[in-house]
């Protein structure tokens, strides 16, 4: 019995040892963690940094070249819609900077778009128009690539002149609604389509219903005032400009050529034209506000850091 005693008194130390030693290995193993975690995140601000370097080294390149005379211009391409690239919010800043700095001798608006939302269409034409009567005598020409139809020329024509190619695609003049409708289908597959609404004609637009006469006609309506908006600000930023010809506002799009004869623009030209032989100032200094990468990419990295 005694000898069994002596036999486990000197096995405790052994085990207690190897206890210390495993506690000893996952403490070290902790700090080994969180040193290279500690140097992961160094590694990543050290880049986050120099991307901040390079940053505000392009933008300093472009501030000092805009302490020079210059022809601004502002992009706007693609659909005209709320958080996109062509948002107001990202057009109008960008015209704002190109008229508020004092070395633009004009401005040109070059544009690439099928059209959109005649809302932030309107935001753009009404600054625009602001814009030109605080600063009267800074010229805004708009020129037209590939596209201008709908919402893009619904911009275009608050501009001072319109150039374009030859074969540029422009007007679609109008108001359109697109939408499908499925109405049978859902009784076809024996599915019940359950809608509560409050409000005799609140859910007239509902794609898995017909299309009723007097929500036809009010949808009509709307339309029509949309379109007739869109007709009277070409109107009154063309004015005699426009030919009288029963089609100009049917939403028929036409080519540069066409254009020209129509009244729709003014003459032929890209913007290095413009900037050259129209401007007489040569160079051009890009004020479109483009995504910032950056900023998204640091975005990214803080919400990684808390996760």
């Amino acid at each position: 019995m005694e000898e069994k005693q002596q036999d486990q008194a000197h096995e405790q130390p052994w085990e207690r040892n190897l206890i210390g030693q495993i506690a000893l290995a996952a403490l070290e193993e902790q700090r080994r963690s969180r040193r290279w975690n500690v140097v992961f995140k160094l590694l990543l601000f050290t880049y986050l940094f120099i991307l901040l370097g390079i940053y505000l080294s392009s933008d300093l390149a472009g501030a000092k070249l805009s302490r020079e005379k210059h022809t601004a211009l502002v992009d706007i391409e693609g659909a005209i819609m709320s958080n996109s690239p062509a948002s107001a919010d990202t057009v109008v800043a960008g015209l704002r900077a190109a008229f508020e700095d004092t070395n633009t001798k004009a401005v040109i608006l070059r544009i690439n778009s099928p059209g959109g939302s005649p809302v932030q269409a309107g935001y753009i034409s009404d600054e625009i128009y602001r814009l030109r009567k605080k600063y009267p005598d800074i010229r805004l020409y708009a020129v037209i690539t590939d596209l201008c139809a709908s919402g893009g020329y619904y911009v275009a024509s608050v501009a001072d002149s319109i150039y374009a190619d030859k074969a540029s695609l422009v007007g679609s003049i109008g108001a359109v609604y697109e939408g499908f409708g499925f109405s049978g289908t859902l009784e076809k597959l024996g599915i019940e389509r359950r809608l509560v609404a409050a409000g005799e004609h609140k859910g007239f637009l509902d794609p898995f219903r017909p299309l009723e006469d007097d929500g036809k006609a009010h949808l009509q309506s709307l339309l029509a005032r949309i379109h007739q908006q869109f007709i009277n600000t070409v109107k009154k930023g063309r004015g005699n400009k426009l030919k009288r010809d029963a089609e100009l506002f049917n939403g028929l799009i036409w080519t540069g050529e066409q254009s020209l004869e129509l009244g729709l623009i003014d003459g032929f030209g890209s913007s290095g034209y413009i900037a050259r032989e129209i401007v007489g100032e040569e160079k051009i200094v890009d004020f479109t506000r483009r995504e910032d990468y950056f900023e998204r990419f640091a975005r990214r990295f803080r919400t990684s850091l808390l996760e």
